[in-house]
């Protein structure tokens, strides 16, 4: 028998599966037909494991949202990383919109689950307003505060500011 022995995780990445089962689970079922036991199952952790990381479902979701909308903004971002006046960044927004690297079926259905679930979820509004503001944020260096949230509304649907609590004017 050892003494002093420490018990180590089996799978020191579990909790990060977990979070991208998540997301799958949600692209897949709904974001309200989402369960521990669909995401365990997509992740192929012990169902335990879902507790053990995570307070709750709405902790997961919180923390799987985040994710993606933090991968979400780095893939805006390069869109302009060689942008150098308004027209290239017009161009870039036209590219993001009608082209398919960003605006994935996968993306789109989990922009749109989000959206949904974050109406009636404060903690969930605040990650979808910090997520349009670094959108907007990247658009302030070419255009107006005003016309940056415009036409971020644009690339994630009017709607998108409404559910999120502001209008085009941002109030």
């Amino acid at each position: 028998m050892k003494e002093n022995a420490v018990r180590r995780a089996n799978d020191p990445k579990r909790r990060e599966k977990i979070i991208q089962a998540t997301l799958e689970a949600v692209k897949t079922y709904g974001v309200h037909a989402v369960t521990h036991r669909k995401i365990a199952a997509i992740a192929q952790v012990p169902l335990g494991s879902m507790t053990y990381y995570f307070a709750g479902m709405d902790a997961l979701l919180s923390e799987a949202f985040t994710l993606f909308t933090e991968n979400m903004s780095r893939q805006y971002q390069d869109f302009f990383a060689q942008v150098t006046d308004a027209e290239g960044a017009c161009q870039a927004i036209t590219e993001m919109i009608y082209g398919s690297q960003v605006t994935t079926p996968d993306n789109m259905a989990l922009m749109y689950q989000l959206y949904a679930y974050a109406s009636d979820k404060p903690a969930l509004k605040i990650v979808m307003q910090n997520w349009m503001q670094r959108s907007q944020n990247t658009l302030a260096q070419w255009f107006d505060a005003q016309t940056a949230r415009a036409l971020d509304g644009v690339y994630r649907g009017d709607d998108a500011a409404f559910c999120n609590g502001s209008n085009a004017a941002g109030t």
